[in-house]
């Protein structure tokens, strides 16, 4: 991590509403507390016999009690792209037309890959970066790497950090300006910018796929739906995106619905525009288009009393989505149900509950965001994965063949893992710097000729909807003059520990920072437990560290008394003796748990419980009580091989005998059962070299779960169920990974996003899928403090580079 300036710090804030009753970071309850009601629908036939396949799942935004949210309030702000292509297309936004290295090679399993490297700014914030893209069969991976001018970076170790340290044949530059064209295509592999979807027309009490497709007309209200998905064009000379109709000579129609959005174009195949035969009773040209569309949208007239839509209804393979829309006229409003088959991921945004909208342009930013994540999530089911990787390995290979002459011809294994060059090489060489010259020039050409095409993801554009975003951060305290080693949110206040000043207490408003311990208390960790009335802090280093605990209240009647600023010597009655050299703690996060710590001492972890856990608050101090020291007591220790780098505790489901602590050392991360001390393998980290990150308990639908964090990877783990002390560790087909962008320092959960904290960047992701929505650039930035609550959801301070403490409530 970059240092910041002691000087010159700034802390920055997080805020929105955790989506969980009681810890903002679960991923899972999604079927009740996120997706509304997920449950399976079998499919079947008109006359009720079960098909054998076309298992759907049915998102209703079923009503959640244990919801804070209510309709109207909150939906405004968990309404994004998934992937937006502005900040996946790498290839086309950073390096096409920019002078950048290519390089090809044939891993271990003599599978050929290629590699893309170029020196860029990161969204003009003046913070150089290395961006890298690893083109496979499988796919492709991309990573940042931090830029130092003192220091040139290798091929050899850039592919190291995306875990490929083995080859047959090592990587050699391709110095053909053309191979930019292949790349475009290869990257054009991980789905298309502009989409078609259908959209079927079905008066009240049709029930068989002919009825739908056979209605020649519309309604009053079918029409007003059209007019607020889009624009109606006439096809004949259109020129822009028409999603497979004709354009020439009206063989599909004579005008259709267009619009579009976030820099996507959309076409609909509307059926009462598409061609009518009154011979055909089967209507096959309109089944033809909308039979083929992934995401279908069907407006069915009626009250929500009558007969309603199922899936089973259209016979299509190739339709994975189904949206449901009725239009109530008594309050001009639109209900929305969504048809997902079983094998598409979760995708967002979750629907409101209920799922009623009473505001059309919110209601249409909503449909359309649902729609296009509906889409780009059919894309990773098991039929079009494997289509798109067999697509891959074909066009990988050919290019392959193509280049090998080149290879051997122009002795390129000459600057075989030779340094990257920065985008302005210093080589002074005439040939050189006319190849790049070149370069660009082809590679500009290809940029405008995509933008020309209307296949380029060239938009920034948002949504209609003036909203602000939840990560959105603001100024909590300026100019704060030193640099923080830790700190935690007490009320509206930050409790931040310094080397050079002790801890202070800050307020965020123009107040000066008071002092609450002196530099002698070298905090390097802590807690603020307000409903618990406690303080945990791990202070000092090496032999001499140890856990100390302090009720809030005293502490609160001190500062209000303005008495003298407390010293390690004053905190001798708070210690926990036996943590004497502990170098690590952790504690339970679940609210409403018995309070437990996890000590680390060396490889030794000691379990401490408070024997009385306070709930009721301030008022619940016992006079003369000034040190919670006595409420404590020491369970157990327990003997690990190695000293662990993070640690975690995981609730069991009926806390007997199964709290487990999920502990990572080595190359691994490993589940140890407190009552017992035996240790199972959960992660086996399959990496030279480890950067353990985090590991975050997670719940779904009642079953503990761990997310474990460790270099560019977040892998979810479900650990369930347990069988006495024995939890079953195996497999399963919840468990999922997806890898960060830039390698984390920090992770932060708020569900429903995950946030990892890097050098310049936070980025956001979704909990459920992993799907990246959002990168907010901040220079030099260092995550500070974070905290689940129930009350304020998730409150993350970071400092920056410019002088400002910055907080975020999610």
């Amino acid at each position: 991590m970059n240092s910041v300036d002691p000087a010159s710090t700034k802390l920055l804030t997080f805020n929105q509403r955790s989506a969980s009753e009681d810890l903002g970071c679960r991923r899972g309850d999604f079927s009740r507390k996120h997706y509304g009601s997920v449950e399976l629908l079998i499919s079947s036939d008109a006359d009720g016999a079960i098909q054998r396949a076309g298992r759907f799942r049915v998102e209703n935004g079923s009503l959640d009690e244990t919801s804070d949210y209510t309709p109207g309030t909150w939906r405004r702000t968990d309404v994004h792209l998934e992937n937006p292509e502005y900040h996946t297309r790498w290839f086309f936004k950073y390096f096409l037309g920019k002078v950048h290295q290519n390089y090809v090679g044939t891993d271990a399993e003599k599978n050929p890959f290629y590699l893309s490297v170029v020196l860029s700014d990161q969204n003009n914030q003046r913070v150089p970066q290395y961006r890298a893209i690893l083109w496979r069969k499988t796919g492709t991976l991309k990573i940042s790497l931090p830029y130092s001018p003192t220091k040139t970076l290798s091929v050899k170790s850039i592919l190291s950090a995306m875990n490929m340290d083995r080859f047959e044949k090592g990587p050699r530059e391709i110095l053909n300006p053309e191979i930019q064209k292949d790349l475009l295509v290869l990257e054009e592999q991980e789905g298309s910018v502009n989409f078609k979807f259908g959209v079927l027309f079905a008066r009240d009490g049709q029930l068989t796929d002919d009825e739908m497709f056979s209605n020649e007309m519309g309604s009053e209200s079918f029409d007003k739906f059209l007019n607020l998905l889009g624009d109606t064009v006439t096809l004949q000379g259109w020129a822009g995106y028409r999603g497979g109709l004709d354009t020439k000579n009206d063989t599909t129609g004579i005008k259709s619905i267009y619009t579009v959005y976030q820099g996507h174009e959309l076409m609909f195949h509307v059926s009462t525009m598409l061609p009518y035969s009154k011979e055909n009773k089967q209507q096959v040209e309109r089944k033809r288009h909308i039979g083929n569309d992934i995401v279908t949208i069907v407006f069915q007239e009626g009250d929500d009393a009558s007969s309603s839509f199922k899936p089973s209804m259209i016979r299509s393979h190739f339709t994975h989505i189904f949206a449901l829309v009725r239009y109530n006229s008594q309050n001009d409003s639109y209900r929305l149900k969504i048809f997902s088959e079983e094998s598409v991921p979760l995708f967002g945004p979750p629907l409101p509950s209920p799922p009623v909208f009473t505001d059309h342009h919110e209601f249409r930013d909503f449909l359309l965001v649902k729609l296009i994540n509906g889409e780009k999530a059919t894309l990773e089911t098991p039929t079009f994965a494997q289509k798109r990787q067999r697509t891959l390995d074909m066009l990988i290979r050919s290019l392959y063949q193509d280049l090998m002459p080149d290879l051997h011809k122009n002795m390129l294994n000459r600057r075989s893992f030779s340094d990257v060059l920065p985008e302005s090489p210093k080589s002074a060489r005439k040939k050189e710097e006319a190849r790049q010259a070149e370069f660009v020039r082809i590679g500009q050409a290809l940029k405008l000729k995509t933008i020309v095409r209307g296949d380029a993801p060239t938009s920034l554009v948002t949504t209609g909807l003036c909203r602000k975003e939840p990560w959105e951060s603001q100024p909590f305290c300026s100019t704060f003059p030193y640099e923080i080693v830790c700190a935690d949110s007490w009320g509206q206040s930050l409790l931040a520990a310094t080397d050079a000043a002790g801890v202070m207490l800050l307020d965020g408003k123009t107040l000066p920072p008071v002092q609450v311990f002196d530099r002698t208390m070298v905090v390097k960790q802590m807690h603020v437990l307000e409903p618990q009335d406690l303080l945990i802090t791990r202070a000092d280093k090496g032999k001499d560290a140890r856990l100390y605990v302090f009720r809030l209240s005293t502490m609160k009647r001190g500062l209000e008394e303005r008495q003298l600023v407390r010293s390690k010597c004053d905190s001798r009655e708070n210690k926990l003796e036996k943590t004497k050299g502990c170098h690590l703690y952790s504690i339970n996060t679940h609210h409403g748990s018995e309070l437990r710590i996890v000590a680390a001492i060396r490889n030794k972890l000691l379990l401490i419980t408070r024997k009385h856990p306070r709930f009721e608050g301030f008022s619940a101090v016992a006079p003369g009580a000034e040190s919670p020291v006595e409420e404590f007591q020491y369970i157990r220790e327990i003997c690990l091989c190695d000293p662990p780098v993070v640690m975690a505790l995981v609730d069991g489901p009926t806390g007997e005998n199964d709290n487990m602590i999920c502990v990572a050392y080595k190359h691994q991360f490993d589940l140890i059962n407190e009552s017992t001390g035996d240790a199972y393998r959960l992660h086996h980290v399959d990496a030279n070299r480890v950067n353990f990150v985090a590991a975050i308990d997670v719940y779904e639908d009642g079953e503990a779960g761990l997310l474990l964090c460790y270099n560019y990877v977040c892998y979810y783990k479900k650990v369930c169920p347990f069988n006495g002390s024995t939890p079953m560790i195996q497999s399963n087909t919840s468990d999922f990974h997806f890898s960060w962008n830039q390698m984390p320092n920090a992770i932060v959960c708020a569900f429903p996003y995950i946030l990892a904290f890097t050098t310049d960047s936070i980025e956001i992701r979704l909990v459920v899928n992993g799907n990246l929505v959002y990168t907010a650039v901040v220079p030099e930035l260092q995550l500070t403090s974070s905290r689940v609550s129930v009350i304020s959801g998730v409150d993350a301070i970071c400092t920056r580079r410019d002088c400002d403490l910055l907080r975020t409530l999610l």
